[in-house]
Formats: C-alpha cells, structure tokens, sequence
C-alpha cells in the first residue's frame, strides 16, 4: 500500500487545498497564509450537522425526501389532460386548506415563481390609485424600481417610497388606507419583516394590499384579511422546485381586475388575468396559462404532505421558531455575532441575518471555511446586503443541525481571527 511520508502528506495536501483557495484569494501570499491556517486549524467542535444544507433559496429539501417516491403518473402528460388538470387542482386545494385561505379568495399557479406571481399582479392592478411603496430591502426595492421606472406610475399617479436601512423597518403606519400598499412580508437579504398581525394595514382601506410574502407563507402566520394580493414560490419554505410562483387574490382583487384596464400598456401573454374584462378564472383550478413541470408541481403536493404530517401550518411555524430560537441563544451568549435586525418582534424566523465582528474579506474567508468543511452551505450574505451572513431556518431544516451549526460558527471564528 503506498503512503506519504509525513512531509509529503502534509505538502500534497497544502498544494490541494491552495489549489481550491487560490482563485478566490487572489494573491500566493493569501493562499500561502490560509494554507497555513488550514494546517494548523484547531480540533472539531463537535459533530457536524447532517445536511449542511443552509441556502436562502433555494432552500433544502424536507427530511426524508427521494425523488424516487414522487408519483410518475402525470409525467409525459398534459397538464390539461383530466390528470393533469387533477394534481394542479389538487395542489391548489391543498394549499388553501393547509394554509387556512378564506373561501372566497383565489389561489392560482403562476409562471415565473414569485417575481412572476409579484410582476403579474403589478401590471395588472396598479395606476388605478396612488401607491405607497414600502421597501427595506433589495427584493423591495425591486418592486419600486419597477413601479416607477418600468410600469412609469409616476407619470399618471402619485407613488409615495417608504424605505429604511437594512435591518430596519420603515414607519408602516404612514401609508394611506387610500392608496395601494406593495410591500414584502419577510425581508429575504435583510432579515426584516413585517409584525405579527399587520396592525397598520386598515380593516376599512379603500387601495389594495400586494403582499410579495415568499420567504413568510408557511413560517409565519398570514393575516389573510389585510391581505388583497399575495404571492410566494415553492422554493423557499417548503423547499419545493423553483419557475412556479403562487398568486392568491382576495375578492377586492378581482374587482378590481375586472373594473379596471391600464391604458397603454401591453400585457404579455404568461401575465394576462383576464379574457374581455373577466377573470380568467381556470388559472384558479388548474388550467394554468403555460406549460407547467408536472414533476415540480408533483414534488410540491410531495412537500404538503410532508407539511401535513409535522402538525400542518402551526407545526412549520414551530418548527421555524425554534430554529431562530436556537441562533438566538447562540447570539446572546457570544459577543462577536449580533442580528441585521437588532428589534426581536420584527427579526425572521426564515431568513436569519447576523453581523460578525470580522471585516468583510474575513467575512468571505469564514463563509469558505465553513463550506470548505462542509458544515454550511450558502450561507453569505446577500451582495447587496452589508457585509454579513445567512442562515435559513425555515421548517426543512431540522432543529438538530442548526444547534450543531452553532460551535462551527464560533470555531470558523477564531480560526480566521488568528
């Protein structure tokens, strides 16, 4: 059998691991420094989590997933075959049921995830009424940008911006019953989201509410009464496939589909809610508009039924909690890492978001460090976010691996202190 002498077996593995690290680092003198590093790396703290699965989105798959136990029936058929059209309805009610939808609210499924489900309801609905933005974000900020620079709302109403800094909230309280209200739920990159309860939406508001709610449907409780339109995708906290975006519309929503057609613009065919002034109302029963992926949609019902069996809606919520619950103790026991969002009562329980006292190149090392060892996977922070990290504790994550996450954490620390 051969083997290395100790030298050798120490200069083969510095010549692999600068292999993988050089790259990244850009200069022989860093790669020769976290060679080093990596040579005289401190013991492991303790066993690793089981799936090192960590990423924002998209996000890890429920415990005990296989592909091999997704129904294959509808594969190779149409979807507006009577199967096809069978699971995309099943889907649909399932999700209704399982996320307590009122009965006389829409659920449809949408091309495009949700920036197609968000995009759609925008060009569909606003320039009806004056709109207030409210953004903290990037995803946010998006929507803004859009309204403004892509529909040109400002050219015919009046568009009102309600922002704050990453890990803040703007004051809510200052938008108008009056007007359209376009806001996120959770804020993904910055991990900021709305309060319980949605308090500062009006009961007797006369605009619409467009509620981009992917990283909170199914970690969060969803008060569906202030809510005119909301949208989310698969992907996020039911660690489902991405392209499939979800659109539930109350029945203010549709009124105002059906009363109201921008003038000038254009719709594309996959963003069309309406055939003569109606509501095309077979999106909301299966007869999506385009072609969906019966395999998606089948590891979607997949995901429900997972859902269903660790307590349904209120069992995700739990399960999402005490993931943050974990991060939080973490947090308040080791001075170097604090939350982007420094107020509890608007902090997600989804998209965890935590400063390091570490500069930002440190940041990236202590991100590869993880991934390198396979401890974390995907967890920097967003590009446009401050220099940070991300954990997502949605429901797939199990409990167990982001309390075996948290002595990696601070061991990644020192080593990149040193």
């Amino acid at each position: 059998m051969l083997r290395f002498a100790p030298t050798q077996a120490a200069r083969a593995a510095s010549i692999a691991f600068c292999q993988q690290v050089a790259p990244a680092v850009g200069s022989s003198v860093a790669a020769q420094a976290l060679t080093a590093r990596w040579m005289s790396a401190a013991p492991a703290p303790g066993p690793k989590p089981a799936n090192p699965e960590f990423s924002s989105g998209p996000c890890k798959k429920h415990p005990g997933y296989n592909i091999s136990n997704l129904p294959t029936s509808s594969l190779g058929r149409s979807h507006r075959s009577k199967l096809g059209k069978e699971r995309l309805k099943f889907a649909i009610d399932e999700t209704k049921r399982m996320l307590g939808i009122p009965d006389d609210y829409l659920v449809g499924i949408v091309p495009a995830s949700d920036t197609g489900a968000y995009e759609m309801a925008m060009w569909n609905m606003l320039g009806a009424k004056d709109v207030d933005v409210c953004h903290w974000e990037s995803f946010g900020k998006g929507w803004f940008a859009d309204a403004i620079s892509h529909l040109k709302l400002r050219d015919t109403i009046e568009v009102t911006e309600h922002t704050a800094g990453y890990g803040e909230l703007p004051d809510l309280t200052k938008t108008n019953k009056d007007r359209d209200i376009c806001f996120t739920f959770n804020g993904t990159t910055s991990g900021v989201r709305v309060p319980d309860g949605c308090d500062w939406i009006a009961d007797d508001r006369t605009g619409l509410t467009l509620c981009d709610a992917t990283s909170a449907v199914f970690a969060m409780n969803m008060p569906w009464e202030k809510l005119d339109v909301t949208t989310y995708s698969w992907q996020k906290v039911l660690g489902g496939e991405g392209a499939h975006g979800m659109l539930i519309l109350s029945p203010r929503a549709v009124e105002r589909l059906e009363s109201y057609t921008p003038e000038n613009r254009p719709l594309p065919k996959i963003f069309r809610l309406t055939k003569k002034g109606k509501l095309d109302a077979g999106i909301f029963k299966g007869a999506t508009i385009n072609t969906p992926s019966m395999m998606a949609v089948e590891d979607y019902i997949d995901a429900l039924a997972w859902a269903e069996s660790v307590g349904g809606n209120d069992g995700l919520i739990k399960i999402s909690n005490n993931n943050l619950g974990v991060i939080e103790k973490f947090v308040s026991e080791n001075e170097w890492i604090d939350f982007l969002a420094k107020d509890k009562t608007v902090r997600s329980n989804t998209s965890v978001c935590c400063t390091l006292d570490l500069s930002p190149e440190q940041i990236k090392e202590f991100v590869a460090l993880l991934d390198k060892e396979n401890v974390a996977l995907d967890i920097g922070g967003y590009r446009d976010a401050p220099p940070s990290i991300r954990i997502w504790c949605g429901a797939t994550v199990e409990t167990a691996d982001v309390e075996a996450l948290m002595p990696w954490l601070k061991w990644a620390f020192d080593e990149v202190k040193k």
